[in-house]
């Protein structure tokens, strides 16, 4: 981060020490040290003081630490997207395969922790669509690309934009087709094994 090289900078051109720049700030000199030797970062509250001592503005004090600031912020996300994404898809094997094991342990009563199942496993794939509306993923190229931690190129994007109708469309047949397969072969085995 760029932050410690900036207070230090402008610290020695208003000709304080790290003790006076503490006292105005309210902080220990252990604190400014910590800043300018990058251990620590200041709160918003410490930054509007640092530029009202040193009279620039916040975006020139914090000039090259948006952009890292940025990359984190993408890396969480994309951290946040898989882990999401790997929940979701193991609630989602577990209300395909066990609905019908459990409707047949259960009888009516299975729709309980079924529904529950269900339930979560929906509030994870909320949760996934708002990460993917928030940074503009809706293809699975894009996907694939966000969870690698990539963007698209601008004529990719493009590409891949004429493609979002269709592969929802398919998405959803695909997903509806493999959902009845699956239920279909659990209710055939317990019929065989329950003979």
């Amino acid at each position: 981060m760029e932050l410690g090289k900036q207070i230090k900078k402008y610290r020695t051109e208003v000709k304080l020490s790290q003790e006076e720049l503490a006292n105005r700030v309210y902080v220990s000199r252990q604190t400014i040290s910590n800043w300018e030797n990058d251990k620590s970062y200041p709160d918003v509250n410490s930054l509007v003081l640092l530029s009202e001592i040193f009279q620039i503005s916040l975006d020139k004090l914090i000039k090259g630490d948006i952009d890292i600031m940025k990359e984190v912020i993408k890396e969480e996300e994309v951290t946040k997207f898989n882990r999401y994404g790997a929940v979701y898809t193991v609630l989602l094997f577990l209300t395909i395969v066990s609905a019908v094991p459990l409707a047949v342990w259960l009888g009516i009563w299975a729709l309980i922790p079924w529904g529950i199942i269900y339930a979560t496993a929906m509030y994870f794939a909320v949760k996934i669509e708002k990460v993917k509306k928030a940074n503009d993923i809706q293809t699975y190229k894009e996907i694939v690309a966000f969870s690698e931690g990539k963007r698209l190129d601008e004529i990719q994007k493009q590409r891949e934009i004429g493609k979002r109708p269709y592969q929802k469309f398919l998405l959803v047949i695909g997903s509806a087709l493999i959902g009845a397969a699956a239920c279909l072969l659990i209710a055939f085995l317990l019929n065989i094994f329950s003979k």
